[in-house]
């Protein structure tokens, strides 16, 4: 099972915080809306690891680890920097595609 743990964001909503796609030195913390109706307003942000597993692409951060290593000023860098997980809708009908 994921860890997952809370983010307080500055405008007072209560994020829900996970780490996904964890490669040799990086890893996906998703920041999740408190609404939960929709991923549209989940937001994303790329952990950086420096540490010596980020020298082997043969190993593999844990989510885990990276969750539990992140203090509360890491999780509000990486929130102010993250970016919405889909595009945000065009004002223009007609400039909407789907393909």
């Amino acid at each position: 099972m994921k860890s997952k743990r809370s983010f307080r964001s500055p405008d007072g909503l209560s994020w829900i915080v996970d780490v996904d796609l964890p490669g040799s030195s990086n890893a996906m913390v998703i920041f999740r809306h408190p609404d939960g109706a929709s991923a549209r307003l989940d937001r994303y942000n790329w952990y950086l690891s420096h540490g010596p597993e980020a020298r082997s692409v043969t190993s593999r951060l844990s989510p885990e680890k990276v969750l539990d290593g992140l203090t509360d000023a890491d999780l509000a860098t990486l929130y102010r920097r993250s970016m919405r997980v889909s595009r945000p809708d065009s004002i223009l009908p007609a400039a909407a595609s789907d393909g």
